[in-house]
């Protein structure tokens, strides 16, 4: 267990901005690419929360399933994600995702198998593969800055949709 209390952490927006703004300016490629490779936004959502489970992010939890709802996405599928393998609530498709974010962020498990990557090069072309793993690398990147600097999750409100 952590201790939050502990030791005060940078804020890296303040300390570097330059990089902080890059990588904003990657995570708005990422977005970019996978919009026009047709890749759902919903979808991106499912990565971005699937990646932070595996890796423990309470901040980028907080904001991510409260983007996937106001996106309209279930509390049955946000809740039953972590088991996605386990439920009938997936499509193949988000599936082909699934194991590929989970394959990107576990990648010290054994890289990325020819199986899994093989799995979404049946639903997925080249152009939307590539917008799938840039947006697991893009959530996998955040969720160690959140964790590093201790991000403290509950403040984040969606932007309304007009």
């Amino acid at each position: 267990m952590n201790n939050s209390a502990s030791i005060s952490r940078v804020a890296l927006k303040k300390s570097t901005p330059d990089v902080s703004a890059a990588m904003g300016s990657l995570h708005a490629a990422a977005v970019s690419t996978a919009h026009d490779a047709k890749v759902e936004p919903e979808l991106l959502e499912l990565i971005r929360i699937r990646a932070s489970q595996i890796n423990g992010c309470a901040f980028c939890l907080d904001m991510h399933t409260k983007d996937a709802r106001a996106a309209g996405e279930t509390e049955q599928r946000i809740y039953a994600l972590n088991a996605w393998r386990e439920t009938p609530f997936f499509t193949g498709r988000e599936r082909a995702a699934l194991a590929l974010t989970e394959a990107v962020t576990l990648v010290h498990d054994g890289q990325v198998p020819d199986a899994v990557y093989a799995e979404a090069a049946e639903v997925f072309d080249e152009t939307q593969i590539a917008a799938l793993i840039w947006a697991a690398t893009v959530i996998n990147a955040y969720n160690r800055i959140a964790i590093a600097t201790r991000m403290v999750p509950g403040g984040y409100q969606p932007t309304p949709k007009n």
